[in-house]
C-alpha cells in the first residue's frame, strides 16, 4: 500500500484542487450561457425577444417549428437565464431574462489579454527589424 504523496506534491496537489474548483466554477456559470448562445435558432429568439414578449405558438411560427421543438429551446434560454416565462392560462409567454454583462466581462478579459500578447509581440518584431537594418549597415560598411 503505498502512503501520502511527499509535502511537496501535497502542495502542489493542493493548489491544483483551487485552480480546478475555480475553472469548474467559471464553467458552471458560463456554460448555460454559451451553450445556449452557440445554436441559430436561440440567438434568434434573442433577437425576436429583444423587440416584443411573444408566446411560445408565436415563436414557433416564427421560426417555422414544432412547438415541442420550440418548447426545448426555450427551456435552454430559461435555464441559462436568458429568458423567462410566464404561463396564464393555456398560453405561456416569453421574455428577456438577464443581460449578458457576465459573458461580455469573461470575454473582454481574453480580448485584454490577447490584445496584449499581440502588443508584445510587434514590440518584439519591431526590435528585430531594427536590429536587422542595424547588422546590414554594418555588414555594408
Amino acid at each position: 500500500m503505498l502512503g501520502a504523496p511527499p509535502r511537496p506534491v501535497r502542495a502542489w496537489m493542493s493548489r491544483l484542487d483551487i485552480l480546478n474548483h475555480m475553472v469548474q466554477y467559471t464553467g458552471t456559470v458560463l456554460d448555460a450561457s454559451f451553450a445556449a448562445l452557440s445554436d441559430a435558432t436561440r440567438r434568434g429568439v434573442l433577437e425576436q425577444l429583444g423587440r416584443e414578449e411573444a408566446s411560445i405558438t408565436e415563436l414557433a411560427g416564427k421560426f417555422h417549428m414544432t412547438l415541442t421543438g420550440m418548447k426545448k429551446h426555450v427551456s435552454v434560454l430559461e435555464r441559462a437565464g436568458l429568458v423567462t416565462t410566464e404561463k396564464v392560462g393555456r398560453v405561456r409567454t416569453c421574455r428577456l431574462g438577464r443581460g449578458l454583462e457576465r459573458e461580455a466581462a469573461w470575454i473582454e478579459s481574453y480580448r485584454r489579454l490577447w490584445a496584449a500578447r499581440f502588443d508584445e509581440l510587434d514590440e518584439l518584431v519591431e526590435g528585430l527589424k531594427q536590429k536587422e537594418r542595424a547588422d546590414g549597415r554594418k555588414k555594408r560598411q
